[in-house]
This record gives C-alpha cells, structure tokens and sequence, in this order.
C-alpha cells in the first residue's frame, strides 16, 4: 500500500531522513518509534504529499504521491493530526462532515450519502450525543476521538496518525489504542502511528518501526525488536524489559530514584 523508495527529506539544509526505503502492507498496525528528532513525523508528511523529498519517492498503492491529485490522494489516506488548529469554533458534526470534502464536486454540497456516512461513523465513535457540541468544549479524549471520526468518514484504506497520545490522560490513551485496535482488525486498514508510548505501542501494534536520525534500527513485532540493547541504541538509556504477566508482550520498567 504504501512503499518509500530511497526517500531523503530536509529541511531547508538539514538532513532529517536520507536514503530510508520501507513498505508497509494492507492491514497492518504499525508504530513509529524515535526520539524527538528522528523524522517520524517528517515521515508521515512525506506519506501525504505535505513534504517534497529531494531524493527518492513515496508510492501510494503502486501509484508514485507526485501523480496523485490531491483531492484523490484524501481518498486513499487519512491523517489524524495532533490537534486541529482551527481559526473559527464547529460543531463536532461539523467538523467531522469537513471529512468528507475528497468527495465533493464544485460547487456540490454535501450529500444525503455524505451526512449517513458522518451519522455512522460518530455512532461508531459515541459521538452521537455530542453532536451538536463546540469542539473547543470538549475533553481532550472527546477531541481525539472526533479527529479519529473526521479521518474514518474519508473512506481510506489507510490511517496516519501523529503523536497519537500528545496531552492525553492514561484512560483516553487506552480508550484510543482499543478503538484503533478494533478498526484495524474489523475494517483491515492499514494504520501507522507516531508514538513516544513504546508500552502501549507493543501492547496493540503488529509492527514496531523504530527510527534514529532519519533511518531505520530496528523492524518487526514488539517481542522482535523491543530489547535492552535495542533500546539503549535508541534513547541511550538503561531500561528493564520484563514481559507484561498479562499479555505476554515485552515493556519497559523504569529504574526509580533509588536505582544505582
């Protein structure tokens, strides 16, 4: 679905990602992992045609991201981003109808096809009865939420979301990664998220891709790559990984104060 080919990205001369080339495939559930600075979120505007590569090339389901319009690009991959910066308030419903935007024609208003596409999505989400709230009333777990709505009403086969659980409590944090679990697993959509959470990340994600000065260290399931040596490589730091008694999967113990 998606392929990166020999891509290299910078910043007016600084270098953020250089020669990476990765594929990620139909269905799957991927983390990005990396210290700030490590290009994951450069990454993804690369996925989504925000950022021109100097060298290399994204291809989106066998089709390279410069051929795409982007109003068809919006069709083939959502982006959930941090937080919406929005100039005027709206509504939830609102908000999340602007999802369905890829499918206007000019001057076409939106459809009755494309309100029960939005009707469906915020009763997936329980959102229905916030509705007709303003979005900056809400919790910051209700917002990440109608930004999930707002990507799913695109109708791709394809979620990006970045710095998935920025300024949320840890019960949205587990509320986000279950409904992203179940998306994935009952609309097999390929999902990549940018995350700093590496418990979370390894308990609900397939695929851990860690990331270090724009290239790839480590690539495979969370009992594959999360390991000490792996890790001090990656945040230079001497962490405990003990398997979690529940479910098996690898996660990080911190030392505490009275470590030596």
């Amino acid at each position: 679905m998606i392929k990166i080919n020999k891509l290299s990205l910078a910043y007016q001369d600084k270098k953020v990602i250089e020669n990476l080339s990765i594929d990620f495939r139909e269905g799957e559930f991927c983390a990005l992992l990396g210290p700030n600075g490590a290009g994951k979120s450069t990454l993804l505007k690369a996925m989504i045609g925000y950022m021109e590569p100097f060298a290399g090339d994204v291809e989106i389901n066998g089709t390279t991201i410069k051929k795409w319009h982007r109003q068809e690009l919006a069709k083939q991959i959502a982006i959930i981003p941090q937080d919406f910066q929005l100039q005027f308030d709206y509504t939830v419903e609102e908000l999340v109808l602007m999802g369905r935007f890829p499918y206007l024609g000019y001057w076409q208003n939106y459809s009755e096809e494309d309100r029960n596409v939005v009707n469906s999505i915020l009763q997936q989400l329980d959102l229905t009865s916030l509705r007709n709230e303003q979005y900056s009333q809400l919790s910051g777990g209700e917002r990440r939420r109608v930004s999930i709505a707002r990507a799913l009403v695109q109708e791709t086969d394809i979620l990006l979301m970045d710095e998935a659980f920025a300024n949320l409590d840890i019960n949205h944090q587990l509320e986000i990664m279950q409904l992203l679990s179940k998306i994935n697993s009952e609309q097999n959509k390929l999902i990549i998220l940018v995350s700093h959470n590496i418990n979370l990340a390894s308990e609900y994600c397939q695929r851990i891709v860690m990331l270090k000065q724009g290239q790839v260290i480590a690539d495979g399931s969370p009992a594959a790559v999360i390991d000490q040596k792996t890790i001090h490589n990656l945040y230079e730091v001497e962490l405990t990984i003990i398997n979690n008694p529940v479910s098996g999967q690898p996660n990080l113990i911190y030392p505490g104060k009275n470590a030596q």
